[in-house]
C-alpha cells in the first residue's frame, strides 16, 4: 500500500494555522511514503511568507516535494516579477521550473504551470509549455513498470465543470491527452481551492485529474482541507479531508480503477 498526502495553497500569510497545526501532527504522527504540495505556498511571494512555508516544510516528515503556483511569484515587487518571478522561490524553497521524484513504488514529475507574466490580463492562469510535457513523459517512462506515476502541477490541466474558479491553462488540454497515452496515473493539482476526481477523456479513461483544497482562509465553498491518497496493485483511493474547526474529518472519497 502507498500513502501520499497532497497538500496545496497553504498561503503563508493568510494561512488557517489551527487547520496547518492539525495537518502537520496528522503527518507527524502517521508519515506517509511521501507529500506532495501543488503550489500557492504564500501569499504574495513576499520573503518572510516564503521562509514562513519553509519552516514548515522543514518540520514535515520527508520526503516532500513542491512545486509552485501563481501566488508564489511576486504581487508587489512588478520588475522582479516579469524578469526573474521565481528567484525568491528557488532561493528560499527549491528548484522552480521541474521538481522529480523517484523511490520503489512512486516517480513523480512536478511542473511549473505558473507564469510570472503573459500575453492576457489575467497572469493567474495557467500554461504548460510542449518541452514541460517531454520532459515529464520521459521522466517517468524511465521507471519500472508498475510504478504509480504521478504528475504534480498547480493549475488544473482541464476545467472541473461546476467549480469555483477556472485555471484556463493554455497547453493544459494537450498536456492532459499525451499524460494519458503516456499512462500516467494521476495529475495532481491544486488553485481552485476544492477537492475533486475526474477521468481525463482520452486515452483508455484510467488517468485521473486530481484536486487538493486550500490550508488557507481562502475558502471557495470548501473548509479548509487536504488529500490522503492510497494506492494498490488494482485501485487508488483519494480522501479529502476538511477542517471542522477543531479536527479533520472525512468529506469525500474516491475509489478509482487502477490500469493493469
Amino acid at each position: 500500500m502507498i500513502r501520499i498526502a497532497q497538500l496545496s495553497d497553504v498561503h503563508f500569510g493568510d494561512e488557517n494555522r489551527p487547520a496547518v497545526d492539525a495537518a502537520t501532527e496528522m503527518l507527524q504522527a502517521d508519515p506517509p511514503d511521501l507529500i506532495l504540495i501543488t503550489g500557492d505556498i504564500t501569499r504574495f511571494a513576499e520573503v518572510a511568507e516564503l521562509e514562513a512555508a519553509k519552516a514548515w516544510m522543514e518540520s514535515l516528515p520527508r520526503p516532500w516535494l513542491v512545486t509552485p503556483g501563481n501566488h508564489d511569484a511576486p504581487y508587489l515587487a512588478w520588475i522582479e516579477r516579469i524578469f526573474a518571478p521565481f528567484s525568491r522561490f528557488e532561493r528560499i524553497i527549491g528548484p522552480a521550473w521541474s521538481q522529480a521524484h523517484l523511490d520503489a513504488h512512486v516517480a513523480v514529475a512536478g511542473i511549473n504551470t505558473a507564469r510570472g507574466a503573459q500575453w492576457r490580463m489575467n497572469w493567474s492562469k495557467g500554461q504548460i509549455a510542449r518541452s514541460q510535457v517531454r520532459e515529464a513523459v520521459s521522466f517517468l517512462d524511465s521507471a519500472s513498470p508498475g510504478h504509480l506515476r504521478i504528475v504534480a502541477v498547480h493549475h488544473p490541466l482541464t476545467e472541473m465543470i461546476g467549480g469555483p474558479m477556472t485555471a484556463k491553462v493554455w497547453g493544459g488540454v494537450d498536456a492532459a491527452r499525451a499524460f494519458s497515452e503516456a499512462r500516467v496515473d494521476l495529475v495532481l493539482s491544486g488553485h481552485v481551492h476544492a477537492p475533486f476526481a475526474l477521468p481525463y477523456a482520452f486515452a483508455d479513461g484510467h488517468t485521473y485529474a486530481i484536486g487538493c483544497g486550500t490550508l488557507s482562509v481562502r475558502e471557495r465553498g470548501v473548509p479548509a482541507s487536504f488529500n490522503m491518497i492510497e494506492a494498490d496493485e488494482d485501485a487508488i483511493r483519494v480522501k479529502a479531508l476538511t477542517w471542522s474547526g477543531s479536527q479533520f474529518e472525512a468529506y469525500r472519497t474516491w475509489s478509482l480503477n487502477r490500469r493493469g
